[in-house]
């Protein structure tokens, strides 16, 4: 099993609270929650990719924008670390 950086998911959770903020969704988010049954549309995981990449300041290369990576928090911070690299997880 992969290391889980906290420091990470903490961020990545920051980031998927502030865009369910940002459009009036209350919703308890756990890193195994699916960010589509939470109430994000697509138009929401735009956003969310946009916020991660300020976030971690980093360009998400186009093969890793994909629904799968986009699925939940968990996915969400094991793609972030798989971009930074060894080292940050």
């Amino acid at each position: 099993m992969q290391y889980v950086n906290p420091s990470v998911r903490d961020r990545v959770l920051f980031v998927v609270r502030s865009v369910l903020e940002q459009n009036a969704i209350k919703a308890d988010i756990h890193p195994e929650s699916r960010l589509v049954d939470i109430g994000l549309d697509s138009m929401d995981m735009v956003a969310l990719m946009l916020k991660v990449e300020a976030e971690f300041d980093l360009i998400l290369p186009q093969p890793e924008i994909t629904p799968e990576n986009f699925q939940s928090v968990r996915t969400l911070e094991v793609m972030i670390l798989n971009q930074l690299g060894p080292g940050t997880g």
